[in-house]
């Protein structure tokens, strides 16, 4: 909420907009990854993480520990590349 706030987009939109992600993310991860082939589950918890936020990690554990564990990784490092990146493009764009 903190980079929306700062960017001053509306922060109930942006609510909305991580519990969608977050769900599309939960329903969509297994059978995409069943889909495309990838069958290692740090890899699994990774990509999930960075796109699923907080319900993915829930669905990832009930899977697998080991890509709930790189699930988390995954969302701490998207939440920390998002907190530095996003400001700065949006600077960028705007000028």
């Amino acid at each position: 909420m903190g980079i929306s706030e700062t960017l001053h987009a509306d922060p109930s939109l942006t609510a909305v907009a991580v519990i969608l992600t977050g769900i599309m993310g939960a329903i969509i991860v297994t059978p995409l990854m069943n889909w495309t082939g990838i069958i290692d589950f740090r890899a699994r918890g990774f990509a999930a993480g960075i796109a699923a936020h907080g319900i993915g990690t829930a669905r990832a554990f009930q899977i697998d520990a080991i890509a709930g564990v790189f699930l988390s990784l995954g969302m701490g490092l998207n939440a920390l590349v998002t907190s530095f990146l996003v400001p700065f493009v949006v600077t960028v764009l705007i000028k």
